[in-house]
């Protein structure tokens, strides 16, 4: 039973992971050259897990169903605990509504032409939300069989991708340099965000308990397969395309048409399209589960029928409602996601864990190598990706993905 709760919690994580926004990556590496891209993507992955499992440091001395919330408050104290809330609910609200207005939108035109009548814009979010809100009310156990075969199906969609444009890639692309260096810094925030999972680590803590060896193993092989995916799909990308190619297309839809059309193969718009939607189905399982679990423990509602519905309310109707009613504000609120995740992924764990190896009372538990150094460089990463990021809102350097 647990090794089954192990792999599908691994596939929460990597579901989680591998949003839609995987399919900006090429776009926003154009520049770099696939070489640099790679350096940035393990670099990445390298943080990620580490925070993650600076996360699994902290749980150990908890209870299984603490979250975030009590967490930053036992550690941290209330100041902390105000920091964890504010980020956790806006970078999660945000991601909320940005899917259900997006996946509402794709839903609504899917309608539309299945049943040959104009679908109103609002029915495809709304039926989005309510849909999403049923499985993630059912339990973490719903979740993941439901992510089991959406992932499932990913990983078919995604192979026959690489089984059609692997023909077409060639060489001398993946050799090509950065054509400048500030493009980097432009590409890190977008990277960064591409390996977001940590919101729902809590629930996954709750889903397989305290045994730290089998959560060990779904931080690590749950961000690991992302990484996988993300290097091939750059092989593919910057493969089939030259760099120049890639800086002049006009967005995804013209990146994707692009492609298809030097394949000769009009599935590959069709296979792009359903891994998108595919996509962002599994990241918003992960994303709400997460949000729900922080809900039940923050308003303290219990496991049960009453519980689960209010806390679903509490999570689901927010950004719902600004999906309808309000969407560019939350979209908007997207260029704010890297320094959000900076805060929830990276400063809160690197804060809390040194302040818990600080504690007189020696612990014999479970803890992260690197000591003090592995916490320091976490942090002047954190503080290089805001730096990144700010420079884009102000227009300093392009922003990119």
């Amino acid at each position: 039973m647990l090794k089954n709760k192990t792999i599908g919690s691994m596939l929460i994580v990597a579901g989680t992971t591998i949003g839609a926004g995987m399919l900006a990556l090429p776009i926003a590496s154009a520049g770099l050259g696939f070489s640099t891209a790679l350096v940035l993507l393990i670099l990445t992955w390298v943080l990620m897990t580490y925070t993650a499992l600076l996360m699994l440091e902290l749980h150990q001395y908890a209870s299984v169903d603490s979250t975030l919330n009590t967490l930053a408050k036992s550690i941290l104290g209330k100041r902390g605990q105000y920091i964890a809330n504010f980020s956790m609910v806006f970078l999660f609200y945000a991601l909320c509504a940005a899917y259900i207005a997006g996946g509402g939108a794709q839903l609504q035109t899917k309608l539309s032409s299945l049943l040959n009548i104009d679908v109103a814009p609002q029915a495809g979010s709304i039926l989005l939300a309510v849909v999403i809100a049923t499985i993630v009310t059912a339990g973490t156990s719903t979740v993941d069989k439901l992510n089991r075969v959406l992932f499932s199906i990913k990983i078919i969609v995604l192979t026959s991708l690489f089984f059609v444009l692997t023909p077409y890639v060639q060489g001398t692309h993946l050799l090509d340099m950065p054509i400048e260096q500030g493009l980097i810094i432009s590409a890190i925030p977008v990277i960064f965000t591409s390996f977001g999972f940590h919101g729902s680590i809590p629930s996954i803590v709750k889903y397989v308990g305290l045994d730290i060896k089998s959560l060990r193993r779904v931080m690590m092989f749950g961000a690991s397969l992302p990484l996988v995916i993300y290097i091939g799909w750059q092989i593919l990308s910057q493969g089939v395309m030259s760099q120049e190619s890639l800086l002049s297309s006009n967005g995804l839809q013209g990146f994707v048409q692009s492609i298809a059309s030097i394949a000769h193969n009009p599935n590959v718009s069709t296979f792009v399209t359903l891994f998108a939607d595919l996509a962002l189905a599994t990241s918003f399982l992960g994303v709400s589960l997460g949000l729900f679990d922080f809900f039940a423990d923050a308003f303290k509602q219990g496991d049960n029928k009453k519980g689960r519905i209010t806390t679903t309310l509490i999570t689901f109707l927010p950004p719902l409602g600004f999906a309808l009613f309000y969407p560019q504000g939350f979209i908007m609120a997207l260029g704010y996601a890297a320094i959000a995740l900076v805060v929830l992924a990276i400063f809160l764990p690197v804060m809390m864990v040194w302040s818990q190896r600080k504690d007189s009372v020696k612990r014999s538990g479970y803890q992260v190598r690197g000591g003090s150094l592995g916490l320091i460089i976490a942090a002047l990463s954190g503080v290089t990706i805001i730096i990144a990021q700010t420079l884009q809102m102000f227009d300093v350097i392009p922003s990119l993905g």
